[in-house]
């Protein structure tokens, strides 16, 4: 790959809050074991999170018609989980949509970085994880998404999702494996 950086999506306490304990430590766990090999390497670690005023006038229709309060600016919500490896020094992306390249400061980011491929990892497989990986990929970035530490609530979605990405928008690897790519 080249030029790689590691982006994780959405891993706020709010979306996080209702996953099995089990299922939530293993994901922080794979997660910040890519940071880890990212940073011994000298790659950038891209965190990407949502957050909404009160009064969800920033947040998407479907939070808007359903109220849906979650990741709400200035409340622990929307803030990322404290088990995971955020430094100072990494790269802080707030989107407001399911894809962190819509009215955004990414793509600048990027140049400006000199990031030409991404590794991505976080939640919602589905939904924000797809999209991060298809607008990436509409922009001739190459992309992996870390099977170990990418996850969904929605199961099936996330299976035909990665199924339709595999091999085409995207590669899916394990830890072992994306280790071995960034050496």
């Amino acid at each position: 790959m080249e030029a790689p950086a590691l982006m994780v999506i959405d891993l706020t306490n709010d979306f996080l809050a209702a996953w099995e304990t089990g299922r939530r430590a293993r994901l922080l766990a794979a997660t910040n074991e890519l940071v880890a090999h990212f940073r011994a390497r000298d790659r950038p670690v891209i965190w990407v999170r949502q957050d909404f005023q009160d009064d969800l006038s920033d947040a998407f229709l479907e939070m808007r018609d359903r109220k849906v309060k979650l990741n709400i600016i200035g409340t622990t919500g929307a803030e990322l989980d404290p088990r995971l490896d955020v430094r100072d020094s990494d790269i802080t992306i707030v989107k407001k949509r399911y894809s962190p390249f819509f009215g955004t400061g990414l793509d600048a980011v990027l140049a400006e970085n000199g990031i030409g491929s991404l590794v991505i990892a976080g939640i919602n497989t589905h939904a924000c994880v797809r999209m991060a990986a298809i607008d990436a990929y509409q922009r001739d970035m190459r992309v992996i998404l870390a099977s170990e530490a990418i996850d969904s609530y929605d199961e099936d979605h996330a299976r035909v999702s990665l199924r339709y990405m595999d091999g085409k928008i995207a590669r899916v690897l394990g830890t072992e494996a994306i280790k071995a790519e960034i050496a």
